[in-house]
């Protein structure tokens, strides 16, 4: 893609508007042609075809051809006008606020094995814990009075969170402080699961569909871990009124760039309330520990083309992404983030809680120093505040697929895909 079309995407994208099939992901190839910071490991084609076979699946001749990249000069002069523009958008409907989660780490016992991750089941050598419910609520607590008004649970899939124990726990939250709201981020769980939660007063949930495509899925997931069955925990988590936040993490490996077309259009017609965003960190105990990490300049890229194309949505500037660059999480807001989650979890939790290597835990990344990281914020001209931040649509109108207009978010019917039918 040469320069004037991708002036001419930006314009597009500008308006809310998806172009036709293939020319996004030439717009990123132009833009942001490096996917990794590294080489790929010399075993990572045996790996893939064992994780195919392990999923029933056959390999497949790669179709995507990587588009042209730009001369540095103009890769560097399209991404600072899409950060721009991005940057704008966010402006015109947040102002210059940044609003702030509490992030509790609740456990990090998990019975999931996704390949990715630094807590998954297999992994022998992480050191577990579980927060009881009354260091849960003294979290709580302490970060109301540090000026929080919204508080995430997030934790492995964890079965002593039972349902019962669970909404027990966001019903004391929300008795102790209504005027709080209590996001869960605990993965899969049954419909009725979700259904009660949300009756406990749970007011959002975060479960990140990782990739719209099948195929990929299965490389970073193990065989009874199906995209379908995520896909069905998303539709579940909509019909429940939740505010869903889907995501997805750049650079994961085996992802192309045609991975991350599929992921933009899939939000698109998902239009969830949250989209998390941060490249793809390896740890060292799990099957992918020698891949390279994701880009940052492409992670980037995708946080502005996602703030641009769902213009009300709440982005948050990753703690992914600052761990990958010191000034990630700046550089983040700069791209049309708007939200940061510092941690609240003790010392000792947060120092386990390791879904990938370096993951940052003190400093700004420390509820406790929110002082330091206001004036960090404050540094690039926004302030953080004292807020829910819930998600308000406010007149939006929604992205377009070549002129036609998708559906509400409280109408979306999720798309089939690779024969899936999906149900509500």
């Amino acid at each position: 893609m040469d320069m004037q079309h991708c002036l001419d995407m930006l314009d597009m994208l500008s308006e809310g508007r998806l172009p036709e099939e293939g020319a996004i992901s030439s717009f990123i190839d132009a833009c942001a042609p490096e996917a990794f910071s590294g080489p790929v490991p010399e075993e990572a084609p045996d790996m893939e075809a064992g994780y195919l076979a392990e999923a029933g699946l056959a390999p497949s001749q790669a179709s995507y051809v990587p588009g042209e990249p730009l001369p540095e000069e103009d890769a560097a002069a399209i991404r600072a006008a899409l950060f721009e523009r991005a940057r704008k958008k966010a402006l015109e409907h947040f102002g210059n606020r940044i609003y702030v989660r509490g992030l509790i780490e609740i456990s990090n016992i998990c019975r999931q094995n996704c390949r990715y991750c630094g807590i998954r089941a297999a992994n022998a050598g992480a050191q577990r814990y579980r927060l009881s419910p009354a260091e849960i609520l003294a979290c709580c607590a302490h970060g109301y009075e540090l000026g929080f008004r919204t508080f995430v649970l997030q934790g492995g899939e964890d079965i002593w969170f039972t349902d019962e124990r669970l909404a027990g726990i966001v019903g004391s939250i929300k008795a102790s402080w209504p005027d709080c709201a209590v996001t869960l981020s605990v993965g899969e769980r049954p419909l009725e699961s979700y259904r009660l939660l949300r009756r406990a007063g749970a007011d959002r949930f975060l479960l990140r569909h990782e990739t719209a495509d099948p195929v990929h899925y299965a490389k970073l997931h193990p065989a009874r871990q199906t995209w379908k069955n995520r896909m069905a925990c998303l539709e579940a988590l909509k019909a429940c009124g939740y505010q869903t936040g889907a995501g997805f993490m750049v650079g994961s490996p085996w992802q192309t760039t045609d991975c991350l077309e599929k992921d933009v259009r899939f939000l698109c017609r998902l239009q969830p309330e949250m989209v998390g965003i941060g490249p793809f960190i390896p740890h060292a105990d799990t099957p992918f520990a020698h891949f390279p990490a994701g880009s940052v300049e492409r992670t980037l890229v995708m946080v502005a083309m996602i703030r641009l194309l769902l213009p009300f949505s709440l982005l948050p500037a990753t703690t992914a992404l600052g761990t990958a660059a010191g000034d990630g999480r700046e550089r983040g807001i700069l791209a049309g983030a708007n939200v940061l989650m510092p941690n609240l979890s003790p010392r000792e939790a947060r120092a386990r809680y390791r879904l990938y290597d370096n993951k940052l835990s003190e400093g700004a990344e420390c509820a406790d120093n929110v002082a330091e990281l206001r004036e960090r914020i404050r540094a690039t001209g926004y302030e953080i505040v004292v807020d829910r931040g819930d998600f308000c649509r406010g007149g939006e109108t929604p992205c377009q697929e070549e002129g036609a207009p998708c559906a509400d978010a409280a109408q979306t019917e999720f798309p089939a895909s690779e024969g899936d039918v999906f149900h509500g």
